[in-house]
């Protein structure tokens, strides 16, 4: 037979163990956990990412480190809070979703707690627009009932079918609760091409007044942007109760960007594949990508988006 204080030692110890084991500070190394209430964001680390590799977005980096960190740092938001990035292809409109979204949940794009939405692999079917809005509504419901910090993000909203994201206004508007379930402090960010030639003619002007564009202020931009895809209906957001609630707490442009801008890509990526940084090579890979306008050809039509396979056709040198 057993001694009792063998018993009562080995219990103990097994307490002590599982007690441990089971601390969220010990099971969140190695799972991952929904960031506690008081958690917040390193706005140093934040601000250094966009400055380092977000290129020629001025108002973008501003305008999202603000209201992402004055967001975090309210203890008590009265919503969500509801970004749409305007832009032409290849501005960096994901990539600063995709920073944002690893600075929030360290897994970025592959945590469980950021979800994201293309509209033409989830939304495929217009006439199943009512199956999606009911399949959305649950899966949002049941990811902020996990976690109230979830993101998520909804890419090609230009290609949405039309009144498919209002499904989700309850959850974006001012409300304590839904059903029981509290959306204060989830993040919601829409992707779009659309307004991207309302913000690229807005640059060109600016250029023609011999404005730089570092000049260029969010108020110089937003109302138009807003009622611009308000007004359009290949935006996904046509006459959406959205915006028309005022729940879209800012459209963020995305401006076109430059040779200089698109020669900083092609560094970046040499960098990021562990190569030395070759000018000849960035010249010689800029000079590939076609410009606008056609007469004086400042900004490059596709962004930065080829960059890299331009850049594989000359890793040899």
């Amino acid at each position: 037979a057993l001694e009792p204080l063998s018993v009562g030692l080995a219990i103990g110890v097994a307490s002590a163990l599982t007690g441990y084991l089971s601390h969220p500070r010990f099971y969140c190394r190695y799972v991952e956990c929904c960031p506690a209430a008081g958690h917040r964001l390193n706005a140093t680390a934040l601000k250094a990412q966009l400055d380092t590799k977000l290129f020629g977005q001025h108002l973008a980096k501003d305008v999202v480190l603000k209201a992402v960190m004055g967001f975090q740092n309210n203890p008590s938001p009265k919503k969500p809070l509801t970004l749409s990035l305007h832009g032409w292809a290849g501005t960096g409109k994901n990539f600063l979703s995709q920073i944002l979204a690893e600075n929030i949940h360290s897994a970025g794009l592959r945590s469980k707690f950021v979800h994201l939405f293309l509209a033409t692999l989830h939304f495929p079917h217009h006439n199943q627009v009512q199956l999606y809005q009911e399949q959305l509504q649950n899966w949002i419901r049941g990811n902020v009932s996990a976690c109230p910090q979830s993101v998520f993000i909804f890419d090609e909203m230009d290609k949405m079918h039309l009144g498919l994201i209002d499904a989700i206004k309850p959850f974006l508007d001012y409300y304590e609760e839904v059903d029981g379930v509290s959306y204060r402090k989830a993040i919601f960010i829409f992707l779009s091409n659309a307004g991207g030639d309302l913000i690229n003619k807005a640059v060109f002007d600016f250029w023609t007044m011999g404005k730089q564009r570092e000049e260029i202020q969010l108020k110089d931009l937003e109302p138009m942007l807003s009622v611009g895809v308000f007004n359009n209906k290949n935006s996904g957001l046509w006459h959406s109760s959205l915006i028309d609630k005022n729940l879209i707490d800012y459209f963020v442009p995305f401006l076109p960007l430059e040779y200089k801008h698109v020669k900083m890509c092609v560094r970046a990526e040499m960098v990021a594949r562990g190569y030395a940084v070759d000018e000849k090579v960035v010249q010689a890979v800029a000079d590939e990508m076609t410009f606008f306008p056609k007469e004086q050809k400042i900004y490059s039509d596709k962004g930065c988006k080829t960059v890299q396979a331009k850049l594989d056709i000359h890793e040899d040198v």
